[in-house]
């Protein structure tokens, strides 16, 4: 959609909020007066949460609560909500990923298509496909995964043992993630790498773990086919277990891939990564979800990585810059003032106002019924609230919609921050007093919440 349609039809959802509604009526209402709604300053005094905190309430008209609305703070997961309307723009909401087993000669190759809820099951069906051909062993196995850039985080400044920042590519199985359990046996541990999923759990032999006596928590290698962990023996106890992110993710999807087949009775050699897009007979093939589906997923689990995948795929970039760079030149006039620098939110780069993002709402938010798609009053406040959550360490955001008892909606977007906590607290897992602080940032927004619902009232 182009700017200029943009701005048109941002217009005509302008005009119509703005159209005159029914006279009230003449007679007496002998009704007790409602009860003023509660002021949010007073709220925000009572709280008395350190740091920063700004939010906007708009109609879509005029703001009609605003506190350093212009003030250009990270976003965090209420990214999402943006990267969730640019995707079902560009790329429609029946979009789908599709991931391939093709046939070139001798050549088999495991084709990724940048489906980012492929699992372990799914693989197995393609292998069972295949095993039911009774195709011959090819002499070479390759994955490709080219569909999409190849990244090896999301974000650098997250600790490398975090599963939610992992490696991006056309080829993504489990989120591109691997399960690690350990449990004490005699005076020692025994660890399992495993490509876990709902019926099918093959064991990952690309990815070794082992315990370690290093003062920190993880410790993280590869080379070119293999990725080594340790584990501090100190922070394991008896038994425990984890997600840890995967870094090679053809090297991953090609490993277990080469187990499900010859589980099934078709042996394939070890797999390498192709290096151009594949061209055969298509044997067997995968298809994700609809992208509404996908986009529904992802606001409700906020998973980074299909929010990067969904951006990736809808702008055509190169890499994660200039994707979030066509994204916000996507929004037109509505990105002015604005800084991204990725589509999930986890980058420490990005920056956008709460003013802002109830513009976005208010305009191709409405224009693309983003609303149902959000999570139902996600902080259980009992309002009539939609919204997207949005969680960094020392930061916790939401954005959405709230109705008042009259049925009139408006956009929100209530943005907290610790400025001087968050800076010194960037990629660690769980710093010292951030429970405490996110849980008393969202009462404060549940506060809120309840005035800006009275405010319609």
């Amino acid at each position: 959609m182009t700017a200029l349609t943009r701005r048109q039809a941002l217009a005509m959802t302008l005009a119509a909020l703005a159209a005159p509604g029914l006279a009230a009526g003449q007679g007496l209402d002998r009704r007790p007066l409602p009860r003023p709604a509660p002021d949010p300053r007073d709220i925000l005094a009572r709280a008395a949460l350190p740091g920063r905190v700004a939010w906007a309430l708009s109609d879509g008209l005029e703001p009609l609560s605003l506190r350093q609305g212009a003030v250009p703070l990270a976003p965090a997961s209420t990214m999402k909500s943006i990267t969730a309307l640019y995707a079902l723009d560009r790329l429609g909401p029946a979009h789908r990923f599709s991931t391939r087993v093709i046939r070139d000669g001798d050549t088999l190759i495991l084709a990724g298509g940048g489906d980012p809820v492929l699992s372990t099951d799914d693989l197995a069906r393609l292998a069972q496909q295949l095993a039911d051909m009774k195709t011959a062993p090819p002499t070479r196995f390759m994955v490709w995964e080219g569909a999409l850039p190849t990244l090896a985080e999301i974000a650098d400044e997250q600790s490398d043992h975090l599963p939610y920042n992992p490696a991006v590519s056309g080829m993504i199985l489990n989120f591109n993630r691997v399960h690690l359990g350990w449990s004490r046996v005699g005076v020692d541990y025994q660890l399992s790498v495993e490509a876990r999923a709902a019926a099918n759990s093959p064991r990952a032999y690309s990815i070794t773990a082992m315990p370690g006596d290093h003062a920190d928590l993880f410790t993280y290698r590869h080379d070119e086919d293999r990725e080594y962990w340790t584990v501090a023996r100190s922070a394991m106890g008896r038994s425990g277990s984890r997600w840890l992110p995967v870094r090679l993710p053809a090297v991953y999807a090609g490993d277990v891939f080469q187990t499900l087949c010859r589980a099934r009775g078709l042996v394939l050699p070890a797999p390498t990564v192709a290096q151009r897009a594949p061209q055969g007979q298509v044997l067997a093939q995968h298809d994700s979800p609809p992208l509404s589906e996908l986009v529904r997923d992802m606001l409700r689990w906020s998973t980074n990585i299909t929010a990067e995948v969904l951006g990736l795929q809808a702008s055509g970039a190169k890499d994660l810059p200039a994707s979030a760079e066509a994204m916000r030149l996507w929004l037109g006039g509505l990105g002015q003032g604005m800084r991204l620098a990725d589509h999930s939110g986890l980058s420490e780069d990005s920056r956008i106002s709460a003013f802002a993002m109830t513009r976005i709402l208010s305009g191709p938010g409405r224009e693309l019924n983003l609303s149902p798609l959000l999570r139902a009053d996600p902080l259980e406040t009992g309002a009539a609230v939609a919204a997207k959550t949005g969680t960094l360490n020392f930061v916790s955001n939401l954005a959405g919609y709230v109705r008042g008892p009259s049925g009139r909606e408006a956009a929100f977007a209530i943005f907290c921050a610790d400025p001087a906590r968050r800076a010194t607290s960037i990629g660690q897992e769980m710093p010292d007093g951030v429970a405490t602080w996110t849980q008393a940032a969202k009462g404060l927004q549940a506060d809120l919440l309840t005035a800006f619902a009275a405010r319609l009232a």
